[in-house]
């Protein structure tokens, strides 16, 4: 099985399918292994290919270290099988100086003859340049191969450059009533709906992210701490929006185990819609993901500004009869599954403008 890739028109390659699809999924598979530490550059995977076999590989370093190909390339042993090789990797190869030389040059300097590349890097500096300078330098280049994967895959880093904003995951657990909290509570801690393995999973997902953010309200009734201590990995940055600057700093958010902002009347007009200029405040900041662990009233926000890309709900198995209602989210989950009694349900944003 063959495809034609066309690209601006200047340039045709018959490619066999398959064999890019195998190790381009590859490069999906150990990309991962950079997730949550690669921010704000892309978490990228790179398999170097001789005669069908691997003879190199990596992933990208935490930031401000090596890019995927640089570590690929270092792995392999034999240098002079490089020249006649073919480079896979799931975004366009660099062709400008940031914290590290470009990739692009790199696989030209060691006169690698084929890459075969995922998906367009969307970044102002790249965006095509990259594919360019490799052609020019005699490179056979595949674009387009498990493109849907591998969208998915950058969808963060994807959302920041085109929509200048970041990949915002909303968060919540309810009851099987379907309310957050109780009417009264007489202490400023979490009241739980689910169980210990269902908040694992959140720790895990805030070493995933770039950051996380409550409101006002929350740190008031539940002093939460916002860290990853359940799971290995690196705190995200932690964001509460306090309109009237009330919250003292011996709140558990601002302690030394991550980075706090603070957003207040000095950083956001509250007679605006409030979501959109957090998300601005945001990309100035290069946060390229977001967790929302707020309070009804702040995830509603963004659902109401329809700013959002995922929700992720918990129902666990408490009721409360009465309460706060947890917010109500249109459409069916692309994703359901049962941890112990717990439902996650995940939902995806189809309608973002």
């Amino acid at each position: 099985m063959a495809i034609i890739v066309i690209f601006n028109d200047e340039f045709v390659i018959f490619a066999d399918v398959k064999i890019h699809e195998k190790y381009i999924n590859r490069c999906i598979r150990i990309a991962k292994n950079g997730l949550g530490t690669t921010a704000p550059n892309p978490m990228v995977g790179c398999t170097i290919v001789e005669n069908d076999r691997i003879i190199g590989e990596g992933f990208t370093s935490p930031y401000g270290g090596n890019h995927a190909e640089v570590n690929a390339i270092n792995s392999v042993r034999d240098i002079s099988l490089l020249k006649k090789a073919t480079l896979y990797v799931t975004l366009e190869p660099c062709s400008h100086f940031g914290k590290t030389p470009p990739c692009a040059d790199l696989i030209i300097a060691h006169q690698i003859p084929n890459v075969v590349i995922g998906i367009l890097d969307p970044h102002s500096k790249v965006c095509g340049n990259g594919i360019k300078k490799l052609r020019d330098a005699g490179c056979n280049v595949t674009v387009g191969v498990l493109e849907a994967e591998c969208l998915e895959h950058h969808k963060r880093f994807l959302t920041f450059h085109n929509r200048k904003r970041p990949y915002i995951i909303l968060k919540w657990a309810e009851t099987r009533d379907n309310f957050v909290a109780p009417d009264i509570k007489n202490h400023n801690r979490p009241i739980w709906v689910t169980n210990e393995f269902s908040r694992q999973l959140v720790h895990k997902w805030r070493t995933e992210e770039q950051a996380i953010l409550v409101g006002a309200n929350t740190v008031l009734a539940d002093n939460p701490r916002l860290d990853a201590r359940d799971w290995s990995g690196t705190n995200p940055t932690r964001i509460v929006i306090d309109k009237n600057n009330g919250l003292g700093t011996s709140h558990e958010i601002f302690n030394a185990k991550a980075n706090t902002l603070h957003l207040t009347e000095n950083q956001l007009d509250f007679s605006r819609p409030l979501a959109i200029q957090v998300c601005n405040f945001l990309y100035r900041k290069s946060i390229n993901s977001l967790i929302v662990e707020g309070g009804p009233k702040t995830l509603q926000m963004f659902l109401d500004e329809n700013l959002w890309d995922e929700a992720r709900i918990f129902i666990g198995q408490t009721t409360f009869g009465t309460g706060i209602h947890a917010p109500k989210i249109n459409g069916k989950p692309t994703f359901e599954k049962r941890i112990l009694k717990d439902r996650l349900l995940v939902y995806h944003n189809n309608t973002i403008h």
